[in-house]
């Protein structure tokens, strides 16, 4: 059989749904793939060949019944943080070991009424919260790349499987950039949603409370523009979810031009003199100087953010979060709980309400200063990492753009849209020192099809 891995998403089930080849024969595929290649990355971290298998001939059967499935046979890798009915997810956390999930995420359900097929659970670090992908239960990840680097985090076992070639699509989580960093170290296309346009009704109890959203993962932008359109829905248990009874047409806006008339600004450093290695931003501005090549105006310009990024108010809130959650596991056992995250939970239990509702007070103002700053223009570009892969074991890198990094400081980029609730997408921007970085274009909520069509843009515009 033709190697299937190579093909897009749509292509895949394309084939599927007009019998060229069967689901069966694809998840036969992927099932060799991910035995041979996964070993050694420790991508998936829960796979079960027998069930990929079954649940692709009732993919089969489906369809010989005549169902209509857009997603037929597309196999689907599952981070393990995201409920998958019968499987053992963890969040990468000791104390959810024995966990076995009672039904399946809102998005997995409905990847699989779809015709998807879920071929593994990916790692991540503990209850998602560290920018790499390491954790007391499963080890760590390494990088398709380079075996001796991190792919990033928290999404980093979704991004390595993905860019290793085990699966098509790979959904994760991004409460801070948990998505599209990893896509940005590991080449590929990651995409945080509006906030509330993919529902998560049900599942694990959020740290990172309000701001976090299911995140895809894809090898190209149409893939990812039609997993999108696939995805997005409304359901009234969550209350984030948006009625909205939109026919996106993400995948429509993604294989077409960008309006040249769009407002486009460019931003290096955010407007916050956030650190940066010098070769990753020269890499950006090429790509950027190519799409002012190609006729689109990009002007560069900042958003006035004020005093109130400065505090990152994202840490107060996981921390507390984290601590209103477990608090009392970390005085319990705390020997199996990552040490890192121990540091978290015991930084959450120092936060006054006062400071936490100064947090919350903060991010009203770095929502306002974004609203602002979109009255002006329509797309922002951005780095979304300012730095590529750097070694395991490291929390972060040591040193950005010259200067002695922080903990945060490889994660600067991304957090804001977290916090105001816009999409933002990471795209392939080249290699630097041989490793992938990626642009970062963000635009207000609701906008998430002109995201990606200027994400498409960029690709296609890619030397």
């Amino acid at each position: 059989m033709t190697p299937v891995n190579p093909w897009s998403a749509r292509d895949c089930a394309a084939r599927v749904n007009a019998r060229a080849l069967s689901a069966a024969e694809v998840a036969s595929h992927f099932i060799e793939r991910v035995q041979r290649i996964n070993p050694p990355l420790n991508a998936l971290v829960q796979f079960d060949a027998e069930a990929v298998l079954a649940e692709a001939q009732q993919v089969d059967r489906r369809l010989a019944a005549g169902e209509l499935l857009p997603m037929a046979g597309v196999p689907v890798t599952i981070k393990d943080n995201l409920w998958v009915a019968g499987r053992t997810i963890t969040q990468g956390s000791r104390l959810f070991a024995n966990f076995t999930a009672p039904r399946d995420a809102w998005a997995v359900a409905r990847l699989r009424r779809l015709g998807a097929v879920v071929l593994g659970i990916t790692n991540c670090s503990e209850f998602a919260c560290k920018g790499v992908t390491d954790n007391l239960v499963y080890g760590a990840t390494r990088h398709p790349m380079d075996a001796s680097l991190t792919p990033g985090g928290s999404s980093g076992g979704a991004a390595a499987a993905l860019a290793a070639g085990l699966g098509v699509l790979a959904l994760g989580t991004d409460a801070g950039g948990s998505v599209r960093r990893p896509a940005a170290h590991c080449g590929l296309v990651g995409h945080k949603p509006t906030q509330g346009v993919i529902a998560h009704p049900w599942g694990f109890a959020e740290p990172n409370y309000g701001v976090s959203v299911v995140g895809l993962l894809a090898r190209n932008v149409p893939d990812c523009a039609w997993l999108f359109d696939q995805l997005s829905g409304f359901d009234a248990s969550d209350a984030s979810a948006m009625p909205l009874d939109l026919a996106w047409q993400a995948e429509a806006a993604a294989n077409s031009e960008p309006p040249r008339a769009l407002r486009i600004a460019w931003s290096p450093r955010l407007g916050c003199d956030f650190a940066i290695d010098d070769d990753v931003l020269a890499a950006l501005v090429l790509r950027v100087d190519v799409l002012r090549a190609a006729g689109w105006s990009v002007v560069e310009a900042d958003p006035d953010w004020g005093e109130a990024v400065r505090a990152y108010p994202l840490n107060a809130l996981q921390h507390a979060g984290l601590h209103a959650l477990h608090g009392e596991q970390l005085e319990t056992r705390r020997e199996d709980i990552d040490p890192n995250l121990a540091a978290q939970m015991d930084a959450g239990a120092a936060i006054t309400a006062t400071a936490l509702a100064g947090a919350l007070r903060s991010r009203e103002a770095i929502v306002a200063s974004l609203v602002r700053f979109f009255g002006q223009y329509d797309l922002l570009i951005c780095p979304a990492a300012p730095v590529t892969a750097w070694p395991l074991g490291q929390i972060g890198p040591a040193v950005i753009g010259g200067q002695a990094a922080g903990p945060r400081g490889h994660a600067a980029f991304t957090p804001w849209f977290n916090l105001c609730g816009v999409p933002a997408c990471s795209v392939p921007a080249g290699q630097v020192r041989g490793l992938p970085v990626g642009l970062q274009i963000v635009a207000p909520r609701f906008e998430d099809a002109r995201v990606l069509q200027m994400a498409a843009q960029l690709e296609r515009l890619a030397p």
